[in-house]
């Protein structure tokens, strides 16, 4: 009975040593889903989305807290505004405003932009007919501007602007960019200006944007625009710093974005108000 019992145990081992431990089935379908997550390129496109936020995070970490680092527009954008866009003039040479159009990080987009029309009374940008129509064509709120020269009639500047922009529905106002004295005083400038926006009122029924300076406007237009919707250029800062009273509509906040589109840099706006106010700026 002993030796029969020692040969059975032995038989058993033999036995039981020639086979492999089972792997259960679910094993094997977790090891198949993780070899296909590390082969998938949406994998490593996660890794480097992940980390790429990470970095930003870090990079910005003891700045601001309303001024973060957009990497695809190589600037940074000041936070809690929704609605952004350009301002383009002959210097950005041919654009591709399908592309602007199709450019977004995060939520950050292009919906509307700014195109220079006419300087003085003589110039038309060579640019502009090209780029009122293809970003029209591209779905992206377009609005014409002067570049105002003091040293001129208010009301021919005017009649060149008109003469060569054919505002339509769904169009942001006309706008008259006032940055400089052209070695007039203040109070010229101030009544040139003034003739130039009665013209484009009188003719449009819209009242224009007047587009300008942080320093200038404090200097040369403070408390007697303030109720005009203004568009006001402060470069590279957090917040806006200028009075309550004023009514500004937009802000030119970066001279150095980069934008899908375009191969120069870009001045970078934005607009103060939610996507309801911003309808109600356009031309009906």
């Amino acid at each position: 009975m002993a030796t029969r019992k020692k040969t059975t145990t032995s038989a058993k081992r033999k036995s039981n040593a020639g086979k492999k431990p089972k792997v259960t089935r679910w094993k094997l379908v977790v090891a198949l889903v993780v070899l296909l997550l590390l082969l998938s390129p949406f994998y490593y496109g996660y890794v480097l989305k992940t980390g790429s936020a990470a970095w930003r995070w870090f990079k910005d970490l003891g700045g601001k807290t309303n001024y973060r680092t957009y990497k695809s527009f190589h600037i940074r954008i000041p936070s809690n505004y929704k609605i952004h866009g350009i301002d383009v003039s002959y210097y950005q040479g041919r654009i591709d405003w399908q592309r602007v159009k199709k450019m977004q990080e995060d939520s950050v987009h292009i919906s509307f932009a700014f195109i220079k029309a006419t300087e003085g009374v003589l110039k038309v940008d060579p640019y502009f007919q090209r780029n009122w129509r293809e970003c029209s064509k591209a779905g992206i709120s377009c609005g014409a501007y002067q570049y105002f020269r003091p040293k001129f009639s208010g009301k021919w500047q005017a009649g060149l602007f008109l003469q060569t922009v054919k505002l339509q529905k769904g169009s942001l106002p006309p706008v008259v960019d006032v940055e400089r004295l052209d070695g007039m005083k203040p109070e010229k400038m101030r009544h040139e200006l003034d003739d130039f926006i009665k013209e484009i009122t009188l003719k449009t029924k819209v009242t224009p944007i007047i587009y300008t300076g942080l320093t200038f406007y404090q200097e040369n237009l403070a408390g007697f625009y303030d109720d005009y919707p203004l568009w006001i250029s402060s470069f590279d800062h957090p917040v806006l710093t200028i009075s309550a009273n004023t009514n500004w509509k937009f802000w030119q906040h970066s001279e150095r974005a980069r934008v899908s589109g375009i191969v120069s840099v870009v001045d970078f706006d934005l607009f103060r108000g939610d996507s309801l106010a911003f309808q109600k700026m356009l031309i009906k």
